[in-house]
């Protein structure tokens, strides 16, 4: 049995917003885009073309309302889950990310637990974090 992460769901305030920074900034392909309801998903992917997809919706897209109001109070506050992607040039993801205007949370460091990483906010608050393994 082979199980792996097929979606990983982002909520966004913006998706046109957000897809400045998860298309544009991270260089992320659109897979799919969906209206539905008054909403809209976006569904990103790598280049290479392997899971996992990222789906950015609004909190209110296909919830009841209360449960949109709750995911919106939490995004608002930025308690989301943060999401963390790895890089092959840590610095390089840096630099592109920080060029396209996305707020800096923590310039390139090394870990004591391993990887070299950095964190920005995305347009909506999530916290975004990049990292990549150091060889020893």
């Amino acid at each position: 049995m082979t199980i792996s992460l097929k979606y990983c769901h982002i909520t966004v305030n913006d998706v046109d917003e957000a897809l400045g920074f998860y298309r544009d900034a991270l260089g992320l392909e659109v897979r799919n885009d969906v209206a539905s309801g008054g909403f809209r998903w976006v569904t990103l992917g790598g280049p290479d073309r392997r899971d996992p997809e990222f789906v950015l919706s609004e909190p209110h897209a296909g919830r009841p309302q209360a449960d949109g109001d709750a995911l919106q109070e939490l995004l608002v506050k930025g308690v989301l889950p943060m999401i963390v992607f790895s890089a092959d040039d840590l610095d390089a993801t840096f630099e592109r990310v920080r060029a396209s205007g996305a707020e800096v949370l923590q310039e390139p460091i090394d870990q004591p637990w391993g990887p070299r990483d950095c964190a920005f906010r995305d347009p909506s608050g999530n916290m975004v974090r990049f990292q990549q393994e150091v060889k020893a």
